[in-house]
């Protein structure tokens, strides 16, 4: 099975337009996540690329073959493609022998066969020997699994998956992630999966995509996506960020200095267009930040470094998670080694790694 092209793709639902001018190449036998915010388009997405519902705009290919158009789809049967759903949809009058079996019938694949490959995929899955039982005698991760395994059956080229695991408690679904990854790794199957959460996102995928009002904000490995947002919006849906006020003292690109926390220099890169004087938010993730003891008062303080006051500390067992207030009074907050002392009002200074952060205009 060849990869998925997804050419300037446009979806509206009246005056909403839910997709946007999108363009994707998904590479055959990736993991590709579509991550995103409630109404951002991820689903509608999936929805298109599974064939049920045709674009306003634009073309989504297979390979060589045009699967949809505004003309018209190649109906979802005849993609060779399987679906999960949000909501498992196992039958429950049904086994889960019958779940799973049910989408070889259809096909009419002889008995001998079906009961080889329904054997083969419970197998895959770990629900061998629970062929007899019935939904409602599986817990939560089994009943997905019934439903990941009537996708697998058929033997599909590409597995769409719409937020498949939340609806599971946080222990299960850690673990059904391992699974779904390793699951990917032995079968070889392009998987495209929606997810709104965004650890999720990052232990999964190959690469993600990261949707905001129907266009793709960014679209990378997860380290560079989460390391290296590409902008505002990107940065403060990964994950935990400081987006803090600075001013641009020098802008002199990879060699720049910004001023944050009052007039303190801190190291930063900016783009060429970047100016003296401009006002900038200088984005950094908690666990990037370092607290060190303050200078002397006597003392210059260190380029980089950010006197301020502890305001909040919160014991998280393997890490302090805490609150400082910078003099001028900008909070950030700060994610450090459990082993380290703090006290509320301790004064600290916050030390900033330009190669962790990110300016933004």
């Amino acid at each position: 099975m060849a990869g998925i092209q997804i050419e300037r793709v446009t979806k509206r639902f009246g005056a909403v337009v839910a997709v946007r001018d999108l363009s994707l190449e998904i590479r055959d036998r990736e993991f590709v996540t579509l991550l995103g915010p409630s109404g951002c388009g991820k689903t509608t997405l999936l929805r298109l690329i599974a064939g049920f519902m045709s674009p306003d705009e634009g073309v989504i290919r297979v390979g060589a073959t045009t699967l949809s158009t505004p003309a018209g789809v190649v109906p979802p049967e005849r993609r060779g493609m399987g679906m999960v759903f949000q909501n498992y949809a196992v039958w429950p009058h049904r086994t889960v022998y019958q779940n799973v079996a049910f989408g070889l019938e259809v096909r009419k694949v002889g008995r001998a066969e079906t009961r080889a490959r329904v054997a083969r995929v419970l197998e895959l899955v770990n629900l061998a020997g629970l062929e007899r039982r019935y939904p409602s005698e599986l817990s939560g991760g089994q009943q997905q699994r019934v439903a990941l395994a009537r996708s697998l059956v058929v033997e599909p080229g590409i597995l769409l998956l719409d937020e498949p695991l939340s609806n599971l408690d946080a222990k299960l679904r850690e673990r059904m992630r391992w699974e779904l990854k390793e699951l990917q790794r032995r079968t070889g199957i392009t998987f495209v999966y929606v997810t709104h959460d965004q650890s999720e996102a990052m232990a999964l995928s190959d690469r993600i995509a990261v949707l905001h009002e129907g266009e793709i904000m960014q679209l990378g490995a997860p380290r560079a996506v989460y390391t290296r947002p590409a902008n505002k919006t990107v940065a403060d849906f990964m994950g935990l960020v400081n987006l803090i006020p600075g001013r641009v003292i020098r802008a002199a690109g990879d060699d720049s200095l910004v001023a944050v926390g009052g007039e303190h220099p801190i190291a930063a890169a900016l783009s060429q267009s970047a100016v003296g004087g401009q006002a900038v938010q200088v984005a950094i993730r908690p666990e990037s930040l370092r607290l060190t003891p303050p200078a002397p008062t006597s003392t210059a303080v260190p380029l980089g470094t950010v006197p301020g006051k502890v305001a909040d500390v919160t014991f998280l067992g393997n890490i302090i998670d805490c609150h400082v207030t910078l003099d001028d009074g900008t909070r950030v907050r700060v994610q450090v080694d459990s082993s380290q002392t703090l006290e509320v009002g301790q004064r600290v200074g916050v030390r900033f790694d330009s190669q962790q952060s990110s300016v933004f205009s």
